[in-house]
Order: C-alpha cells, then structure tokens, then sequence
C-alpha cells in the first residue's frame, strides 16, 4: 500500500473523528469523546482555527490510516511550542514507520514554523508509545500534575 502525508482538510473530519474514536478505545476511555462533528469541522476549518492535522491516507483509495492533530501553545518560558493532542495510526497499519512518519513531518513543521520545541503527552502505560518517544531523546516528565475543569 502506497500512502500520502498531507494537511487535513474538512472533508477529512468524520474520517478524523472515526481515528479520535479509536484512539479512544485504545486508551480505555471511549465514553470521554463528547465533541460532535460539527464542533470538531469548526474548530478546525472555522472563521478561527485552534487546531491543525496532518493526515496519511492510503494513496489508491484515499481511505485516511493515521492522524496527527497539533496546535499552538505559548509557554512564557520557552515561547511558541507546537503541541501535538494525538498521534494516531489505525491499528491495522501499525509496525510500518507511518507514526514515525507524521512525527517527522511534524518536527519539520515546528522547525520551519521557528517553534522553540514541542510537547505532548502520553499514557504512562502505553510502553510502545513511551520507547517510540525515547528514540527521539524525548525527556518523560513525571513531576507535573495533568489539572483540568469540564463545562
């Protein structure tokens, strides 16, 4: 199967939403998806986008097979980060470097784009998640504290 990096597009949303769903189950929380379509179309492709995505999808059928969703995030710190929300690879597709390619192609965006680094989180138990990460020298932080409030 030959597949194609690019950046997402709207059309690519309820395809994006199947990913974030799967992901979900993956991470043992498939009830926690609460956005709907829409929300998710307009946060991304709305008069004020808060996200971006670089997608991979199978070239022949243009069936999406992996996602990396990321945005801006201003550290008084460090400056402009680029935070990577979700790296996902459909299950199936999994084990043929597509992961490592959308992180690559992201690292290129930060750099191009004169981000001062990226951050990102990851489960404490997704192992195969953690060791990818290392292999880019990637510092695990256990210090601080995830905090967050729902409306």
């Amino acid at each position: 199967m030959k597949t194609i990096i690019r950046k997402a597009v709207k059309e690519d949303c309820p395809q994006m939403m199947e990913l974030v769903k799967e992901l979900a189950l993956f991470e043992k929380a498939p009830e926690e998806v609460t956005v709907d379509l829409q929300h998710f179309e307009d946060s991304g492709f709305g008069a004020h986008p808060v996200w971006w995505s670089l997608v991979i999808a199978d070239e022949a059928s243009g069936k999406l097979i992996g996602m990396a969703l990321y945005y801006i995030r201003y550290s008084t710190w460090k400056g402009q980060r680029l935070y990577l929300e979700d790296l996902i690879v459909s299950e199936q597709h999994r084990g043929r470097g597509l992961g490592k390619a959308l992180f690559d192609a992201l690292l290129d965006i930060a750099k191009n784009e004169g981000f001062r680094g990226m951050v990102w989180q990851a489960l404490d138990w997704n192992t195969p998640a953690l060791d990818f990460y290392r292999k880019y020298g990637a510092r695990l932080d256990n210090e601080w504290v995830n905090c967050s409030l729902d409306f």
